[in-house]
């Protein structure tokens, strides 16, 4: 398990209309190889509104259709739920969504 891979969860939340969403692992990687049960990961929709906090993907990163990462909607999902793995973001996106995930939760790169 990565930093930047996506998986299929079933059933991601209670109010979720969809029977399955697929959530990208946005935790750091000691966090992910460490004895912890959860991960921070961040949801895909299939819509793209073009926000500063959401990161187009598609075909290229194993979907169906072109979707998008929401870092305004990040949830901690439990390592056991991610077992359908789909594929791996390449690196231009992996740095497109690390400042999406800066502007998401307002952090200063001149700090």
């Amino acid at each position: 398990m990565k930093r930047g891979e996506l998986y299929r969860v079933s059933k991601s939340s209670v109010n979720d209309p969809k029977k399955y969403r697929v959530f990208v692992i946005i935790s750091r990687q000691v966090l992910i190889d460490s004895n912890f049960s959860s991960v921070i990961c961040a949801p895909v929709y299939s819509i793209y509104n073009e926000l500063s906090t959401q990161v187009p993907i598609g075909v290229e990163e194993g979907l169906k259709h072109n979707s998008s990462i929401h870092c305004d909607a990040l949830m901690s999902i439990p390592k056991s739920l991610l077992s359908n793995y789909i594929g791996l973001l390449p690196a231009e996106k992996i740095n497109l969504l690390d400042q999406s995930l800066k502007i998401a939760i307002d952090i200063d790169n001149n700090i």
